[in-house]
Formats: structure tokens, sequence, C-alpha cells
């Protein structure tokens, strides 16, 4: 099976790692593609978000199966384009798409679809934002409506900073504050069947301790020991399988992986958010431990095979992934560094490239906020724990930070 994959960050490179290790996958491609994914792929440059130039792409390479892996393409209908030229493809349609695309079409579809999830306002005045903000109270939840790759939400105490997070967006979705801990599942849907992935819990904050601004995610692991043994099924009764319903009962059939970021309150699982593809940097521990090889999953997906495919397999152990981030990440994180210390192997660990790229002469630099992830692994998670920090201490980047909690209460 010849294979494309669509973007260039650490969700795409963790796709084309375990995608290359699928004996069914006879070419593999990336687009964009970054420093780390050019050694497990051809690359090719290409506009992620132009419909027209991927499926331009597609078509050249004889593409078998296209993998649209960021949300940008997705809202932007790549997915769309790529099925119309008769190739199949992993990733929703736009309208689907908006599940991420929009935080109040989010709210609507749940409401529809009697999901549980946190009261919420849709407010695009600063009057509907304060009287939001004083009927939800502190914490304040201020999520900005449209996409902002994964750093539009503001959870804060401060009315004020709360106040001008909603001031600077054009539209917000202000919620009431879901206390509990966070976790992510990833279902694969076919726009009718729907199967969980293995449960994954990231940290979202800059600093240790959850100190720090929101962030795309700088580190995550999987197996949850201290998940209750319901958890899986109950998401999947109450929140993946009624949204799927929902939006196919709107003419809108869900095909690609479903996010389902989760609150586990007191009162069970509650949506925080959907995400319209892998998580990132979550897809880097749930592929690690996937043991069924994901083509034949992801193809079945695009297919509307699904129901045919046996349950996912995983290896037993475990596996932490820690975010090395660029100097004044998220801010505005500096490029182009130098990163070094990529060639010291330590046992049971790894690098997935996020944001990379080369220098003229061929060197791996800094090219993003999240530069690399850093996989360990191991029997259980203060071996996978402990493996994942050693290759960290070993890579050399000026300016760098990364948190040294990650997994560490697991």
């Amino acid at each position: 099976m010849r294979v494309l994959v669509i973007g260039s960050g650490g969700r795409e490179h963790a796709l084309c790692r375990a995608l290359g290790l699928d004996p069914s996958v006879s070419e593999l491609h990336c687009a964009p593609g970054n420093a780390g994914i050019a050694a497990v792929a051809t690359v090719h440059p290409v506009v992620p978000t132009d419909p027209r130039a991927v499926v331009s792409l597609a078509t050249r390479l004889g593409a078998e199966l296209v993998v649209v892996g960021p949300e940008a393409p997705l809202v932007a209908g790549v997915a769309d384009a790529v099925r119309a030229a008769g190739i199949a493809c992993f990733g929703p349609s736009k309208e689907a798409a908006r599940i991420e695309g929009s935080k109040a079409f989010a709210k609507d579809v749940m409401t529809a679809a009697g999901v549980p999830t946190a009261g919420a306002r849709v407010c695009v005045t600063r009057q509907e934002a304060e009287a939001a903000l004083d009927a939800f109270g502190a914490p304040y939840v201020v999520k900005d409506d449209g996409l902002a790759a994964g750093k539009g939400v503001v959870v804060t105490s401060d009315r004020d900073e709360a106040l001008a997070h909603a001031a600077a967006c054009e539209r917000v979705v202000i919620e009431e504050y879901l206390d509990g801990p966070e976790v992510s599942l990833f279902a694969l849907c076919d726009g009718a069947t729907a199967v969980p992935l293995q449960p994954a819990q990231d940290f979202k904050r800059a600093y240790d301790g959850d100190e720090g601004p929101n962030t795309g995610g700088m580190g995550a692991y999987t197996p949850l020991p201290w998940a209750p043994e319901w958890l899986t099924g109950r998401v999947m009764d109450e929140v993946v399988l009624p949204t799927v319903r929902e939006l196919a009962r709107r003419g809108t059939p869900y095909s690609g992986v479903l996010y389902a970021g989760l609150a586990l309150t007191s009162a069970g699982p509650r949506v925080i958010e959907f995400n319209a593809r892998f998580g990132d940097p979550e897809t880097q521990v749930v592929l690690d431990r996937l043991e069924t090889p994901l083509a034949g999953l992801l193809h079945a997906c695009a297919t509307g095979t699904l129901a045919d495919e046996p349950a996912p397999r995983y290896r037993d152990g475990a596996a932490v992934t820690v975010v090395v981030a660029a100097e004044n990440y998220p801010a505005d994180p500096v490029k182009g560094d130098r990163v070094e210390g990529l060639e010291t192997p330590v046992k049971d660990a790894y690098v997935i490239h996020a944001g990379t790229a080369f220098d003229a002469e061929g060197r791996v630099v800094s090219a993003g906020g999240r530069v690399l992830s850093v996989v360990g692994t191991g029997p259980d998670i203060a071996a996978a724990r402990a493996a994942a920090y050693t290759l960290v201490d070993r890579i050399r980047l000026r300016g760098s930070h990364h948190r040294s909690d990650i997994a560490a209460r697991a």
C-alpha cells in the first residue's frame, strides 16, 4: 500500500514511524514533513492546507491512502478533495471537522446528542463575556471559538485576564470549570462504526506542577494505572457513539479519528473538547503501544470497513513522552538553533521530531515551539520515565525547556 501522510509535526512523525513498521506499506511519503520524518519517509514540498496541491501530489504518487494529520487542512477541506479524486482518505470532511474548528458547533452537537460536558455560553461582546464569567465564576475557562493550535484556551482565576483573552478573540466560548483528572481518548471512526484506542494523559501547562500558560502539550503517558476499568466503555457509550450518530444524522458522517479530551469529575466523565485529529503528544505514546498494524486500521476507516477489523491489540508495558520546547515557548518561540545529541543512543528511548528542519549545511535546527518529543518505553511507567529523561538529558538545544514531572504522580 502506498501511503501519503499530510503534515509536519510530532503527530505526523509518530504516524509515519508506526506506518513504516507495517509490512503492508510498500511506499511511505509525507508532505511537507520535517527533519525526523525525512529519515523514515520520502518527503515532498506542499502547502498542506491547499486541497488542489495535496490531490495533485497524491495522484502523482499513486497514493492508495492519504492520512491528513493536522486540523487546519481538515478544516480547509483537504479530505473532501482527496475523496472526491477517488483516493481513500483518513480524516473527516470539512463540515465534520467543525467539531474542532468551532467550539460553538461542538457544543451544539453535544447538546443534541446528550453528551455530558461543561455548561457554556457563546460570547461575541464584552458585555456577554462579563455576564458569562459572572454566571460561571472562577476558575474562568475562556476558549477561542476557532482553531488556535491548542493554545486558544485560558483557564485562570484572574477575571481581567479572562476578559482580555475574550477581547482578543472574535468569538469565544466561556464554560464552567470542570474539576478532576484529564484523560485523552482517541476513537477510530468510519462514519458508522467507532473503535477506541488506549487512553492516555497529557500535560498542557508549560511548567512543572501544572504552572504557566497552556501549550499544545508538554508530555504524555499510557497506560493509566489509576483509571477506572469502566472508563473506555463508558466514554464510548456516553460520548463517542452519540456524537458519531448525531453527525451522521446531520448528513456529515465522521470518518477519521475523534479525539475526546475529558475530565473525570465526581459526576462522571465530561467532555472538555473534541479534536478532529490525533492529539500531540498523546499520539506518540498510544501508537508506541499499539501492536496492530496501523495502515490496515486507517484504511478500514477510510473505506467504511472498520466493523470487519479485529479489536486493536497493544504491547505490554508503558510509554512516556517528554516534549523539549524552544526558548520562549509558547509565547514567541525562538527558531533556527542547532539541535545536538540526537545521535546518542539510549536503551528503550527514541526521538520524535516535531518542530525541526535542516539548515543550509544539513544540520537539524529548531523550526517550531515544540521541537522534539522524547519517547521512553519500559515494563512500567517508572522505567519508561527513566528512559525518556535519560535521553532528554543528552539533547542540547540552546534556551530549551521541558517539564521534569511528566507521569511522575502515576
